[in-house]
C-alpha cells in the first residue's frame, strides 16, 4: 500500500484529515509558523488507523508532515511553546467558519491544549514522509467524555 497524501479544501475534507491524524505524537519542536508564507507546519508520528485490523496485537506509526495554507494568524493556549521537548497528542482537527470562506481551524490536543489558525479559507496538506514502524499501543478514547 502507498503511502497516504490528502488534501483538504472544506470542512468535510478536514474531517476526514483529521480523523487519519487522530492521536498523532509529536513535539512542541515539531511546530512551524512561516509567518511570510502564511503557513503552518506539524511534522508528526501519525497513527495508521487505516491500516489496523480487527483483533491486531500491533498496529503502525507513520512519520507524516502536515500543513495548512493561507493562514493569517496562530494562537496557542494551554501549550508550553518554550518546552520544545513536550510530547503532544493531536485528538481532532475541527473548523468553525467565520465570514465564508474564512474561518479558524482549531487543533485540539490531548490536556485541553488548542493551537487556533485564523485562515483565509481551508487548504490543507497530509502527506506520509517514509517508512513504517510498529507499535503495540492503540489509544482507547471514552467517547462519553466528548
Amino acid at each position: 500500500m502507498s503511502d497516504l497524501k490528502l488534501v483538504a479544501l472544506d470542512g468535510d475534507d478536514l474531517a476526514i484529515l483529521s480523523a487519519h491524524v487522530q492521536d498523532a505524537v509529536l513535539k512542541m519542536a515539531d511546530l512551524r509558523w512561516l509567518g511570510s508564507e502564511k503557513r503552518f507546519v506539524l511534522a508528526m508520528n501519525r497513527l495508521a488507523r487505516e491500516r489496523a485490523r480487527k483483533g491486531a496485537k500491533e498496529f503502525e506509526r507513520r512519520r507524516a508532515a502536515l500543513h495548512f495554507d493561507r493562514v493569517e494568524k496562530v494562537s496557542v493556549t494551554g501549550l508550553r511553546q518554550e518546552a520544545k521537548e513536550a510530547v503532544l497528542v493531536l485528538l481532532a482537527i475541527r473548523f468553525e467558519e467565520t465570514e465564508a470562506p474564512a474561518g479558524r481551524i482549531l487543533l485540539d490536543f490531548a490536556g485541553g491544549g488548542k493551537i487556533r489558525l485564523d485562515v483565509e479559507c481551508i487548504e490543507a496538506q497530509l502527506a506520509d514522509l517514509g517508512a513504517a514502524w510498529a507499535t503495540r499501543s492503540l489509544p482507547q478514547h471514552d467517547l462519553d467524555e466528548a
